[in-house]
């Protein structure tokens, strides 16, 4: 059996160095300190209470989100009332409420100290991802009709909706400063919006040749509001002045999509990461590329930390990566999921990170030396 077990689909296991290994051999690494494992479907999402940060919220396949303590794992409240899985979950900017986002199209909130219902958002067909206005209490959803939804918390009234795209909204979000919003499609466009008026203030397609020639993926903004990255299924990122709506030039090093792009609030860097499975680090001056991290397998997110000069990756190896953006040097190989790690959450002090994965688990994982 032993041999017939090493050719077999199921022995798809790696060792350190990349090489497959058997499943009878395969002595399994966790480094976690604690979990949760109550979704027992894959968790899509994770967010942390931006006061509380021992307060974790997860959302997965199971239609589920929890909110959930990470010193112990211990379960504080459930939230239902989703008929399809929970795509992506969020805390409003104080934390006062968490609000989740579904594949059956609707936006569900609750007060996060009492586990409290506040309202139901209808508008979507399929949701792809919320995001909360820095400053209050107003949440954005984009779908996969290609429409981006505005509602104001607790009242729930509707207040905008945003039609300009013709494919799926893949990411968006309100500018740091609140007084834009910037979404990006499958239609290989970038649209920047007025909240108030929900008129397109400029628009970028693929028909300016500089743009991207594919879905376009990802998208972050500086903390200034007035740089905008995109990623794309073309293997690129660009950089675009949200003032004037220029192009200012492409990142291109990659040799697969752009799954995932942010910049660092502190240093004058931003970060690619793709299916390729390179972290690639870039001085946003120059637009050279100033270092380049590996994954074993393709790469799902990326964020900065937020006072060191530190990033954080997850890829579908399994693993979640610290790194010095500095010099490309690897600080941190976190171990402990069973499958694709497909989310995760830092503390604002960096020490400690939670994760949601395919195999169903969150994990939390401490920044301390082994």
């Amino acid at each position: 059996m032993m041999e017939e077990d090493e050719d077999g689909e199921e022995a798809e296991q790696f060792d350190q160095e990349g090489n497959p290994v058997d499943d009878e051999m395969v002595e399994f690494h966790d480094d976690s300190v604690q979990g949760f494992f109550t979704h027992k479907e894959p968790v899509y999402d994770v967010a942390l209470h931006p006061v509380h940060q021992n307060i974790a919220v997860t959302g997965g396949g199971d239609d589920k989100s929890y909110l959930w303590r990470l010193y112990d794992g211990e379960q504080l409240y459930e939230f239902g009332g989703h008929t399809d899985s929970v795509t992506q979950v969020a805390f409003s900017v104080d934390g006062t409420y968490v609000a989740s986002g579904s594949m059956d199209g609707k936006v569900r909130v609750w007060k996060s100290e009492t586990g409290e219902f506040v309202c139901e958002l209808e508008g979507p067909d399929e949701v792809v991802w919320i995001n909360w206005h820095p400053k209050g209490n107003i949440i954005l959803a984009g779908a996969t009709d290609s429409s981006v939804w505005m509602w104001a918390v607790p009242s729930g009234a509707f207040m905008n909706v945003f039609n300009g795209h013709s494919g799926p909204v893949t990411s968006g979000m309100f500018t740091p400063d609140g007084k834009k919003i910037v979404t990006v499609s499958e239609d290989c466009s970038l649209i920047v919006w007025d909240p108030k008026t929900a008129a397109a203030t400029f628009r970028i397609t693929s028909e300016d040749a500089r743009f991207h020639s594919d879905v376009v993926t990802c998208l972050a903004i500086n903390k200034d509001s007035t740089l905008a990255m995109t990623g794309s299924a073309d293997g690129t990122a660009k950089l675009i002045n949200l003032h004037s709506g220029n192009i200012l030039g492409s990142f291109e090093n990659h040799t697969d999509a752009v799954e995932t792009v942010g910049f660092s609030d502190h240093l004058n860097l931003a970060a690619t990461g793709s299916l390729d499975g390179r972290l690639n680090i870039w001085d946003v001056q120059t637009m050279q590329l100033r270092t380049s991290c590996e994954h074993k397998g393709p790469i799902i997110k990326l964020a900065w930390h937020k006072n060191q000069p530190w990033i954080t990756s997850c890829s579908a190896d399994r693993s979640v990566q610290v790194w010095d953006a500095r010099t490309g040097q690897n600080l941190k190989v976190w171990l402990g999921h069973q499958d694709a790690v497909l989310s995760f959450a830092m503390t604002n002090d960096g020490l400690t990170c939670v994760t949601g994965s395919d195999d169903g688990c969150a994990l939390v994982f401490r920044m301390v030396d082994n």
